[in-house]
Parts: structure tokens; C-alpha cells; sequence
């Protein structure tokens, strides 16, 4: 276990031992700690928990985990991202989302539990379910995913050290165990951003932008962000007309600036074809003149050449 994943398993341990004893309760989250049955998180955890509270809780091997509440630039950038994904998935019909409140199960291997077997339910910030996922998604009555997901994206949670770690350690080792294919962490500040694809051996491993700093995923095949964009938040419509996501953002806005430009070009052509045949007729123009003059010139030295030798 790493240095960092070992600080994290002691400040949970400790909030644990807290909990059971006389810890300060949480405003926002007034159950964040609690030990309970995977049953009873189904029952009362899983779902609007209070009538007069916004808060949502995972369970991590029978203790509830408060989702921590996301700061503006945390937002933006979800909701970028999630617009770019929605982007892809409208044009490439292979795969659905869920994202925020619904959860789904991850089942790993781990030798320190008694059964072998250590659970936890996560709620992504995003999920990604292929179409060829095992597991259908999409019935009305559908309040959880019952499959694992194929990718998730998670924004990071930053409110305490505790949090970070939960999403750079724990999650990433257990969406690796558990099989996610790819797990992306989104952070504003950049200090934690990180993309991983899933290995033979079922490691992560992180997915390398190319010269160019374009990411792209193994799992979705055309999906592609340039690094730099997740800063600068670059609007739909400057990405519609850019060749690194031209293929899937707005490509009907794309085709439609496409089209105007060729027809700019088009009468921009026309004009310079005109123009050309104007000079040419005023050069031709100018030309006959400057022939007639020559020939009146002649003319008229001609008939005074006569007139001195009549």
C-alpha cells in the first residue's frame, strides 16, 4: 500500500472511531460515518434520506460517505465535459450516461475481508454505459445500475485532504478492481487531473495526450479533447469548427459554417473573376484607343505629307 493510500485508511479509520464517539455531527451530512447494512443503505441510504436536506451518500463496505457539494470552477467543468460527452453520444449511438444520484456496485477481491469480498457502492459523477455492457440500462423503473460502469468521471472533491484521497486513491484502486475501463478525474486547478485506461493486468495507467496535447479514449473511439481546453472551456461552437472535434460537436452548426465559407469563397472567387475580366476589358479598351489614336495620327501625317507635295 502507498504512502498516500495509507494516510487515507488511518484519517478514515480515525473519522470512524469518531463517529462512534462523540464527533461533531455534520449539518450537511448529519450521517456521514455511520455504519449500516448494505439492506438498509438500499432502503433508507441510497435515496433523499431527508425531506430537508440535499445529500447524497455511497456506502463504502458498510459506512456511509457523504458526496461532498462542488465549488463553481468544479461545476463548469463538469458540466463542459458532460456537454462534450453528450456531444459524442448524440452523434455516436453507443453508449448512455448516468450521472449524480444513481449508484451501481463495485465487488472486489480483498483478502483483509473474511468472505474474500469487499463492496462498496459509488454514485459517478458521470458513468459511462456501453450499449454492450452486459447489464441493459434505461428502464423507466431503473433507479440504480445493476452492471458496472465501463468509464466513470469524477469531479474532484477537495474540501478536505481526506476527499482528495478518496478519489485519487481509493476510487482509483477500486474502479480498477472492479473493472471501469477508463476513469477520468476532472480538477479546475489541474493539480490532480488525471485520465486512466484499465491494462491487461488490471492496473491503471495513464492515458498520454499526443504532440499536440489531444487525449483520446481507447473505449469511445472518435472521443478526443484537446488538455487545454479543460481550462480554457472552449464554447461548442469554436469546437464545432475545430479538426480535433469537428467529428462530433455541433457537426450541423460545423456543416453550416462550412457551407458559408465555401460560398464566400465562391462569390469571393466570382468578384476576382470579374474584376479580372473588367481590367482586361479596360486594358483592351485602353488598347483600341490608344490604336485609333495612332492611326489618326498617321492619317493626318499622310494627308499633310500630299498637301506639301501637290
Amino acid at each position: 500500500m502507498g504512502s498516500a493510500e495509507a494516510v487515507y485508511d488511518l484519517q478514515k479509520e480515525q473519522a470512524g472511531q469518531n463517529k462512534d464517539r462523540t464527533a461533531p455531527v455534520n449539518p450537511l451530512a448529519p450521517d456521514e460515518g455511520r455504519r449500516v447494512s448494505l439492506e438498509e443503505y438500499w432502503e433508507k441510504w441510497y435515496e433523499n434520506p431527508y425531506p430537508d436536506i440535499d445529500v447524497s451518500y455511497e456506502w463504502n463496505n458498510g459506512i456511509l460517505e457523504a458526496k461532498p457539494l462542488a465549488n463553481a470552477p468544479q461545476i463548469e467543468l463538469g458540466v463542459w465535459f458532460l456537454f462534450l460527452l453528450g456531444q459524442y453520444l448524440y452523434s455516436h449511438d453507443i453508449a448512455q450516461l448516468i450521472n449524480l444520484e444513481t449508484g451501481f456496485v463495485l465487488t472486489m477481491e480483498d483478502v483483509t475481508e473474511p468472505s474474500g469480498i469487499r463492496k462498496a457502492v459509488r454514485k459517478p459523477d458521470i458513468g459511462i454505459i456501453l450499449n454492450s455492457n452486459p447489464v441493459p440500462w434505461g428502464r423507466v423503473d431503473q433507479r440504480s445500475f445493476a452492471g458496472v460502469c465501463d468509464a466513470v468521471v469524477e469531479f474532484l472533491s477537495d474540501s478536505t485532504q481526506v476527499e482528495v484521497l478518496r478519489d485519487t486513491q481509493e476510487k482509483r484502486r477500486d474502479y480498477a478492481l472492479a473493472g471501469v475501463q477508463e476513469y477520468y478525474i476532472l480538477d479546475p486547478t489541474g493539480e490532480h487531473m488525471h485520465f486512466f485506461r484499465l491494462t491487461p493486468d488490471g492496473q491503471y495507467e495513464e492515458i498520454q495526450p499526443d504532440a499536440s496535447g489531444v487525449i483520446r479514449s481507447q473505449l469511445l473511439p472518435g472521443f478526443q479533447f484537446r488538455h487545454r481546453d479543460l481550462y480554457e472551456l472552449t464554447v461548442l461552437e469554436e469546437l464545432a469548427l475545430d479538426e480535433v472535434y469537428a467529428g462530433f460537436v455541433l457537426p450541423k452548426y460545423g456543416e453550416s459554417v462550412a457551407a458559408r465559407r465555401q460560398a464566400e469563397q465562391r462569390a469571393d472567387a466570382e468578384a476576382a473573376a470579374r474584376r479580372q475580366a473588367e481590367q482586361r476589358a479596360d486594358s483592351e479598351a485602353a488598347a483600341r484607343r490608344q490604336a485609333e489614336e495612332r492611326l489618326q495620327s498617321l492619317e493626318a501625317e499622310l494627308a499633310r505629307l500630299r498637301r506639301g507635295s501637290s
